[in-house]
């Protein structure tokens, strides 16, 4: 079974998405600290799950092109 996440997650990971296109990749640890420079998030556990999703949901777009 996959992860459920809330919709405050999705919601931010998919607009620095729209905002910042090319500052992720598929790789997580890249996009874990371009979510540190560029969003304050107040607990490291939310920066790695906003990092996570922005993660998967770049991999889910990549195999649908």
């Amino acid at each position: 079974m996959g992860n459920i996440r809330p919709t405050f997650i999705k919601r931010t990971a998919i607009e620095m998405l729209k905002k910042y296109p090319e500052e992720f990749n598929d790789d997580f640890e890249h996009n874990k600290e371009s979510v540190n420079r560029l969003a304050v998030i107040s607990t490291i556990s939310l920066r790695n799950k906003v990092a996570g999703y922005i993660t998967s949901y770049r991999r889910v777009l990549a195999n649908k092109v």
